[in-house]
């Protein structure tokens, strides 16, 4: 264990020295990159700006969803996002180089291109949610105070195992991008806004089928201590983290099966 730990220490050591390297370009990156989730958080003002209550919610109500769902997000992005190279690494053959070392094949992978130029994203993210905070009214429990705390992480753990998910499709179908893509942006647009303004078929399927509405929009209603438009009862709130550990334990199981799958290009 001691000699694994030093081995990815020394991996993700590289890496940090790789994209510091250039210590002007990497400044540059961090600025850029917090522009995405600033416009994600914009997008939303923008809606309200045509309607002061939508889908039976304010602004304030809505932005505290889009702030969990924008620091879980980011978190996972930045701590996994990357696997989506893994169809670049089956196309190529590189995968085969880290296969044949003693180590994890998915931790390698996740900090062999860490985009930690993406840090200053979650900063924004962060910061999104805190202000959704202070925005709103919350009568504060020793629970809500754990839900706050635990529904980013929860969030985090449920959209890192769609990226594994998503990625581990390479295995059979190399040219699967967009449809991973799909269910890794599309549903952080999802559960950026309150599920109710979706159509009940598109909302069963995505909200409760694959669990998306429990990243952010029932954790919000229990924060807001309002009742669920929909009757799902207040303590659905609180199953996130349940939801993203069986999000990752099937993607563990899946990706498990792709690299017992996977056969070498030859190259």
């Amino acid at each position: 264990m001691a000699e694994a730990l030093r081995a990815y220490a020394a991996l993700f050591g590289g890496r940090l020295r790789s994209a510091t390297a250039y210590r002007a370009s990497f400044a540059v990156e961090l600025i850029t990159n917090a522009g995405g989730t600033v416009l994600d958080a914009t997008t939303v003002f923008v809606l309200f700006r045509a309607a002061a209550v939508v889908g039976g919610f304010t602004l304030d109500e809505a932005l505290l969803m889009t702030g969990i769902t924008a620091s879980g997000f980011v978190l996972a992005d930045l701590t996994v996002g990357n696997i989506d190279q893994l169809k670049t690494y089956v196309r190529s053959g590189t995968l085969d180089a880290v296969l044949v070392r003693p180590l994890a094949v998915l931790p390698q992978l996740v900090i062999a291109d860490l985009p930690l130029r993406k840090l200053s994203r979650f900063a924004v993210g962060v910061t999104v949610l805190i202000v959704a905070v202070v925005s709103n009214d919350i009568d504060w429990t020793p629970g809500r105070v754990l839900l706050l705390a635990t529904a980013p992480i929860s969030g985090a753990v449920f959209f890192g195992a769609i990226f594994v998910l998503s990625a581990s499709l390479a295995f059979w179908w190399v040219e699967s991008g967009e449809v991973g893509a799909a269910f890794t942006y599309g549903g952080r647009d999802f559960t950026s806004y309150p599920i109710t303004v979706y159509g009940s078929w598109f909302r069963a399927v995505f909200a409760y089928a694959l669990g998306f509405g429990f990243v952010s929009y029932q954790p919000a209603l229990t924060l807001l201590d309002r009742a669920d438009p929909l009757g799902l009862p207040a303590w659905t709130g609180y199953v996130a983290p349940v939801v993203a550990l069986v999000a990752a334990g099937i993607a563990a199981l899946v990706w498990r099966i792709g690299v017992r799958h996977y056969r070498s290009t030859g190259s």
